[in-house]
């Protein structure tokens, strides 16, 4: 058995309502259901959300809502683990089966970005896998700016190292993390050892902001042949 559970709360201060906007033409959190049901991996899909709208949203989706998240879990402090041990506890999820926390504003993911990530976890060696994108230049050249604007190299060991001499480096892509029941359960984190699966730069874009969501937007619509595409 295999269970995704997608965190989809109400709150959301940068971009309000987030989860239940519409992304070329479908809610968010639609098109995160839409994926997970696409993939076939999954015997249930499950939202976990404190939001009535949210809650009827997702059952429409095709994914369940068996429980309400507490309002202790809901504010914007809460880390992911917590919710997610929330809610296998809440389910009675059995250890041994896999668990994928697949977040709500995903849309330009792939079910075999799901599968491909699975198939690492089931290999062994690890508690978690998830996505992670290339940053664009090397972070060892990265320069930090006083308050007069000045700048200053961070790591000023580096200053003078040719930069096909650095090695990549990568960050979280924010999309989803596949992990062990027992792993989640006991609060371990997706980054302490995890194992990564590299993403390409078009299929994932942390959606914070107004900018984030036209740039997302655009390469949805460039990926399914212009505006439109509601589906």
């Amino acid at each position: 058995m295999r269970l995704a559970v997608i965190p989809a709360r109400g709150g959301s201060k940068r971009l309000p309502r987030k989860n239940l906007r519409l992304f070329a033409g479908v809610p968010m959190v639609a098109r995160a259901i839409a994926i997970a049901r696409e993939s076939a991996l999954f015997d249930r899909i499950v939202v976990s959300t404190d939001d009535e709208e949210i809650a009827q949203l997702a059952a429409a989706a095709g994914a369940q809502v068996p429980f309400y998240r507490p309002a202790a879990l809901a504010d914007d402090h809460t880390g992911t683990v917590p919710v997610i041990a929330h809610a296998l506890d809440a389910l009675g999820w059995p250890d041994g089966h896999p668990v994928c926390c697949l977040y709500p504003c995903v849309p330009l993911l792939q079910p075999d970005d799901l599968r491909q990530a699975l198939a690492l976890l089931e290999a062994g060696g690890c508690d978690h896998v998830f996505p992670v994108l290339a940053f664009s230049s090397p972070v060892q050249r990265a320069m930090r700016r006083d308050a007069e604007g000045r700048a200053a190299p961070m790591f000023p060991e580096h200053t003078a190292t040719r930069t096909q001499d650095l090695p990549p480096a990568f960050h979280d892509a924010g999309q989803f993390y596949w992990g062990w029941p027992a792993a989640w359960r006991a609060g371990t984190s997706p980054h302490a050892g995890g194992r990564s699966l590299v993403l390409p730069p078009d299929r994932a874009v942390d959606i914070d902001t107004a900018a984030d969501w036209a740039f997302a937007e655009a390469l949805f619509y460039c990926r399914h042949g212009g505006a439109g595409t509601g589906g």
